[in-house]
């Protein structure tokens, strides 16, 4: 484990962009609506939209991003705009984390490479779980071991078990994992915020308060992100970061300068407003944005379209949310 803005992988010592505290956002990845090819432009305006919000940071080819959706090239084009895109609006040291996360370790190793030549500063990785049977802690360990042993970016653990079959790595693996050199974060989609806290005191992680080891321990959904920060977090990674930047970073200012009770305040806004969201999941979110920014779309094929009833069931449900994002 080393401090996120650098990294001697391969025996080779680079400068990166530093992950800063605050909020990020695993950015929505954007598609024609009639040939669900790629729509460049929108991703490119959708990576400024939320820069210019006071991000942190964007993960490209998340959960979010529909990566099972889009092809190993798909994933590099998308990460290549989002970086062209930020550095066209001035946010040159705004990092890029990437989801890289391929079946096997030559797979993975492959992808990382050719993200960070696309202007990925970091991947994000789930643990591989298609033979879930055999994937004991002792493959698990020696997945990442071998992809961090060889990948030119520095890895955040993902750990999101309803992706992956089911597989929920506790406190006590991902703080040996952490032990890596390479492997300097963790996103905790788990939503176990006891789990965040064990692993955020044993590495010393990164907070607003203290730069610590360096180590990034994430929150993983926005509706726990004063409870992220009483747990020692770093940052969050959220979904609803896509829709409502603004509240999700306010909530985060304000806690951060000690103004707990309005932080407390807010939070509940953002849980509730958030809960509309997640459960409507990706087109969910694509058709808050396409109600309240005028762009957004549809999710690739299984995933269905969702009825115009549903759709303003969703602006109504997040509402009182946008209407203080639109204040900010």
């Amino acid at each position: 484990m080393t401090a996120p803005n650098s990294s001697a992988a391969n025996g080779h010592t680079t400068t990166r962009r530093p992950l800063p505290c605050g909020i990020y956002a695993p950015t929505m990845t954007f598609f024609d609506p009639e040939t669900e090819e790629l729509d460049i432009p929108t991703i490119k305006k959708h990576a400024e939209r939320l820069a210019k919000a006071g991000l942190a940071g964007l993960v490209t080819m998340g959960s979010n991003g529909e990566a099972i959706h889009c092809t190993r090239e798909e994933k590099v084009a998308v990460t290549l705009a989002t970086r062209e895109a930020l550095d066209a609006a001035g946010f040159t040291t705004t990092p890029i984390i990437v989801g890289a996360t391929e079946g096997s370790v030559k797979g993975t190793i492959e992808l990382s490479k050719q993200c960070g030549a696309a202007g990925g500063d970091y991947v994000l990785l789930l643990p591989p779980s298609y033979f879930r049977p055999q994937m004991d802690e002792e493959a698990i360990v020696g997945y990442y071991h071998a992809v961090a042993d060889e990948s030119p970016l520095p890895i955040v653990l993902y750990n999101y078990p309803g992706a992956v079959a089911g597989i929920d790595m506790d406190s006590d693996l991902i703080i040996k994992l952490a032990e890596h050199p390479n492997i300097i974060g963790t996103k905790f989609t788990c939503g176990s915020t006891g789990k965040l806290t064990r692993v955020a005191l044993a590495t010393n992680a990164k907070t607003p308060f203290s730069e610590g080891s360096g180590y990034m321990a994430f929150g993983g959904i926005c509706d726990f992100t004063v409870q992220t920060l009483v747990s020692g977090g770093s940052g969050i990674i959220a979904g609803g970061a896509n829709v409502m930047p603004k509240v999700c970073v306010k909530v985060w200012s304000l806690y951060s300068e000690g103004k707990i009770d309005e932080a407390i305040k807010l939070q509940k806004v953002l849980s509730r407003g958030d809960w509309f969201l997640t459960k409507a999941a990706i087109a969910g979110t694509k058709q808050a944005i396409q109600s309240y920014y005028g762009y957004g779309g549809y999710p690739r094929r299984p995933l269905k379209r969702l009825e115009k009833a549903k759709t303003e069931s969703i602006a109504d449900g997040i509402r009182e949310a946008m209407e203080i994002e639109n204040s900010l």
